[in-house]
């Protein structure tokens, strides 16, 4: 489903949704960084690549209109806009939990320090665990699971694939995965991406320029 930003994407999300009810979400949103003197801050011209979002955008989407009583939410949040994630998960009628945290590794296992950063090199990235409702513990597979996934980067701002199976195994559905890239059996995708045959359209790291979504 590709996301019309002409209607807003608030009333986009509602008319795609069409009243259906999820019990895990999980979103990607394109954040809005500023630098220190107020202005969007382009991160070596990514900004171009796609539309981002303002906190208050993010935050009015109508998500906590389509949830079940009980419900999960993972929600990808840069290093920097932590606090910026906590609100967003409040917006959308969850209270925080715990999270997972992403480990981006070179092919031999050490820390790919391609990231960047204004106090440190990022090589993480944090995916907020949110609830709703009461009776909400994970499933038993989500008790055996280890908060941190490390894989490899692929292109700019695409999480990894491995995030499906452990959501999958640890949350209910109905799944909606909002601001997604290509499509998964078995999940209801929102975003400017959501294709079956996506592929980035500018250059990443050769290993993975060829990669579309599975």
């Amino acid at each position: 489903m590709m996301l019309d930003m002409g209607t807003g994407p608030s009333q986009d999300l509602r008319d795609f949704l069409d009243g259906r009810r999820f019990g895990c979400v999980m979103a990607d949103p394109p954040w809005r960084f500023t630098n220190r003197t107020g202005k969007v801050a382009p991160e070596h011209k990514r900004l171009a690549r796609y539309p981002t979002l303002t906190l208050d955008e993010i935050c009015a989407l109508p998500v906590a209109d389509h949830l079940e009583d009980r419900a999960h939410c993972y929600l990808w949040v840069p290093n920097a806009l932590l606090p910026e994630g906590l609100a967003v998960l409040s917006a959308w009628g969850f209270e925080y939990k715990s999270n997972i945290v992403w480990h981006k590794v070179r092919k031999d296992g050490g820390s790919d320090g391609r990231g960047v950063g204004f106090y440190f090199r990022n090589v993480t990235e944090i995916l907020l665990f949110g609830t709703r409702g009461r009776d909400v513990r994970t499933l038993p597979p989500g008790r055996r699971q280890v908060n941190m996934i490390a894989t490899r980067k692929r292109e700019h701002s695409r999480k990894p694939d491995e995030q499906y199976g452990l959501i999958e195994d640890c949350s209910w559905g109905p799944y909606l995965e909002l601001f997604g890239r290509g499509v998964r059996e078995g999940w209801t995708v929102w975003g400017n991406q959501a294709d079956a045959d996506y592929k980035p359209d500018w250059k990443t790291y050769g290993y993975n320029s060829g990669m579309a979504a599975e």
